[in-house]
């Protein structure tokens, strides 16, 4: 596995909705099939509000199509609502698209995992709860193994201050959150939340990953 240099991104912080309360994830076997054409494979990360992390990763190359949604809970079909209580088990996450042949899996978890702090348990800044964790859901054998690998590797190398929190989980159903939630900042950029907390996020990764950003 390339060895990379990582660059935590700082992000001010404010709050999304936040609820913390006991809760119960969904656990499964093995992770769902997902079909592609073209060559495409799919990514499952949670690293926060999804407004943020569907922000920065539609800004790459190579990513074909950034979807925000729900998933690791134990309700069926949960709204925005639902999961904000921080009992149905579910992370606010992204569904990535991408072209492996342009931005390998291992490229984008090194853009995960510096546009979020992975060392906060159940939350990012002023964003609490269970649905903020930091959690990688894989599809594969590949997947699982480079994400490990990924976190072993910061681990030796002392990326980070403070142990790495992050799960990796088989991915379980992906539910897409409500239509008012895709391509949030993009749609709100003004919005107090995405000039204070997502802006500054989305200059740095700009600053520091230049060529890896779409023409």
């Amino acid at each position: 596995m390339k060895k990379y240099i990582l660059l935590l991104l700082l992000v001010s912080q404010t709050s999304c909705q936040s609820q913390d309360k006991n809760t119960t994830f969904l656990v499964v076997d093995k992770p769902v099939v997902m079909e592609t054409k073209d060559g495409l494979e799919i990514a499952t990360l949670a690293g926060g509000c999804f407004w943020c992390t569907e922000a920065v990763f539609l800004e790459l190359e190579g990513v074909k199509k950034v979807v925000s949604g729900y998933i690791g809970g134990i309700l069926e079909n949960p709204t925005y609502k639902d999961i904000g209580t921080g009992t149905t088990g579910h992370a606010e996450a992204i569904q990535i698209t991408f072209d492996p042949k342009v931005i390998s899996f291992g490229e984008l978890l090194e853009i995960f995992f510096a546009t979020h702090d992975p060392t906060t348990l159940n939350r990012q800044g002023n964003d609490i709860g269970t649905q903020y964790r930091s959690e990688i859901f894989y599809y594969n054998d590949q997947q699982k193994e480079i994400s490990e690998d990924y976190i072993d590797l910061m681990t030796s190398e002392k990326t980070f201050t403070k142990p790495i929190v992050t799960r990796i989980s088989p991915a379980s159903k992906f539910y897409e959150a409500e239509e008012y939630h895709q391509n949030y900042y993009n749609l709100n950029k003004t919005q107090s939340y995405c000039s204070y907390v997502i802006t500054p996020k989305i200059e740095k990764l700009k600053k520091n990953y230049k060529s890896r950003l779409k023409k």
